[in-house]
């Protein structure tokens, strides 16, 4: 889920701390998948929440971490081409074919947190979609691959950053990844843009989401009257994928990936 206010502070996590909220990101990875393999055109995104939710809670002592969060009704926030972030379920609202959408998702595991998220084709695509799922995710590749100790939270945003710019998207700057673990959204915020060797020093221990969210057109957004539902301000497509990330003395550890 996708932040950009103040949050509680930053905690930095035991190894013990790492393993559960890795085995809390093993069931959202498998939940994603599972919401994924449902994804097809006539769905409405309220049934597709139903089947994140019951999927999370058939893993014991596994929660939707969304559910009820801010007050959000909804287990996943689903979000529906031009909506960049926090779509609420609706039965109202059906998939299309060729419409991509993005499932964002938080388990909590024995008191830890975990967050990510995947944006879905429904059925065929077109081509200029299909290269913006490409360079979300290659996006979100080259921020991890930044998140190594002693180097800065600038260093992660420059990366992602790059790649988005060079291939004539837009990064969306009101919203950010956030460290997470002991709550949903923790006190350092994550930009997807920046300078590197610029903000907070990466430590060992250390539990960050890093989520770009990118626009085919302009970076800007809106809010939508509900106040939850963050769109493209020129009503073009967005994606948005995310990984919860520890930093570790070997590098990046991605802990919503099996194994």
């Amino acid at each position: 889920m996708a932040f950009g206010n103040s949050a509680p502070a930053t905690l930095l996590k035991s190894p013990r701390e790492i393993d559960i909220m890795a085995r809390g990101g093993a069931i959202l990875h498998a939940t994603l998948l599972h919401a994924k393999a449902h994804v097809q055109a006539g769905i409405s995104t309220l049934e597709l929440d139903q089947v994140v939710e019951r999927f999370i809670r058939s893993h014991a002592g596994a929660e939707p971490a969304f559910k009820g969060l801010y007050g959000f009704p909804g287990s996943a926030c689903i979000s529906i081409n031009e909506e960049i972030v926090h779509g609420i379920p609706s039965r109202k609202r059906l998939l299309n074919e060729g419409d991509i959408v993005t499932v964002d998702v938080g388990v909590k595991l024995e008191g830890m947190y975990t967050d990510a998220a995947i944006t879905i084709p429904v059925g065929a695509i077109d081509e200029e979609t299909q290269r913006l799922l490409e360079v979300t995710q290659r996006s979100l590749e080259a921020g991890i691959a930044a998140a190594t100790p002693d180097t800065h939270v600038g260093d992660i945003g420059a990366a992602v950053q790059a790649v988005v710019e060079a291939a004539g998207f837009g990064v969306v700057r009101e919203l950010v990844g956030h460290a997470v673990g002991f709550s949903p959204h923790e006190e350092l915020q994550i930009p997807n843009y920046g300078k590197p060797k610029r903000g907070k020093k990466l430590s060992v221990g250390l539990t960050i989401a890093i989520e770009p969210m990118v626009n085919v057109g302009t970076a800007k957004t809106r809010t939508l009257s509900d106040k939850w539902t963050v769109v493209t301000a020129d009503g073009k497509r967005s994606a948005h994928f995310e990984h919860t990330v520890a930093i570790t003395e070997h590098g990046p550890r991605i802990l919503t990936l099996p194994g």
